[in-house]
């Protein structure tokens, strides 16, 4: 178990160091997403309302997806989920 939790920090500290742009590409980048990735980013409007878009609908994703699966308001006793979680006490 030691050899997994120390794997994982290794792993996790080398991909954080890792992740950030080389110098060439904190040039590039606005100034909003200075020293995130490598590359160009955004290069004009269309992009950012692409971004803010897809960040919006993964949102509501998210959102409703946590919502119905803790909370699915199914009272049917014929519902799939009532074979697939049958229980028998």
């Amino acid at each position: 178990m030691k050899k997994i939790i120390y794997s994982l920090i290794l792993f996790l500290t080398l991909g954080l160091t890792m992740g950030y742009a080389c110098d060439l590409c904190k040039k590039n980048q606005p100034k909003v997403l200075e020293n995130i990735t490598h590359g160009t980013g955004p290069t004009g409007t269309i992009d950012y309302i692409i971004t803010w878009s897809a960040i919006i609908i993964v949102g509501f994703t998210l959102f409703y997806s946590v919502k119905y699966l803790v909370n699915p308001k199914e009272d049917n006793p014929n519902h799939i989920k009532n074979s697939i979680l049958k229980r028998d006490f």
